[in-house]
């Protein structure tokens, strides 16, 4: 079987949007990191919105790409990271679990809420973003409970407590914009 030169460019193109979406999105958890406010080992930071963005927007695997290859930058010690800072010992500090809670986030979120040309209620959005958001703390208080040698309720109040009506807002804000994106995500992957 013969592969036109129109098809083979139409496969390039769509190779070029899936790549160019997923970088935007680790470019938007990456900026998230620059708008921190410390409230003890872990500060509150937009990149969880942008991890749960990167799901809800482009679905579970391109979200869970988008965010892969925001910790890669990390880990290959760009400044991507809460404080401007970036290397793979930061998983071994306070937020490392977090950072990997990034990757469920986006998955999770990208699974509920299916793929962007999917028809998706406001109310799976709304699950989507909540669950999302959620298990980030998984890991993440799992991690600092260990890495600080904490007991599971000091690591509840250092590591969720302080975050709950950030979350709540940053919530309220990607099922306001969700929508909308997941229609110019779906249009722009799926144009030939």
């Amino acid at each position: 079987m013969d592969i036109t030169k129109a098809e083979k460019v139409q496969g390039s193109r769509r190779f070029l949007v899936r790549i160019s979406l997923s970088s935007l999105f680790a470019a938007f958890t990456a900026a998230g990191a620059f708008i921190a406010i410390p409230v003890g080992p872990v500060p509150i930071v937009l990149q969880n919105l942008f991890a749960v963005l990167s799901g809800l927007i482009l679905g579970p695997v391109l979200g869970t790409a988008a965010v892969g290859l925001y910790l890669l930058a990390g880990i290959l010690n760009f400044p991507v990271f809460a404080g401007g800072v970036g290397g793979i010992a930061r998983f071994a500090g306070p937020t490392g679990g977090y950072l990997l809670g990034y990757l469920f986030a986006a998955f999770t979120a990208g699974l509920i809420a299916g793929q962007p040309k999917s028809k998706t209620s406001l109310i799976r959005i709304i699950i989507a973003v909540i669950a999302g958001l959620l298990i980030i703390y998984i890991p993440g208080v799992t991690w600092l409970k260990v890495s600080r040698n904490m007991d599971l309720t000091r690591a509840l109040i250092a590591g969720f407590i302080p975050f709950i009506i950030g979350d709540i807002l940053k919530g309220i804000a990607a099922v306001l914009i969700a929508p909308r994106l997941r229609r110019i995500a779906a249009d722009l992957l799926d144009k030939p």
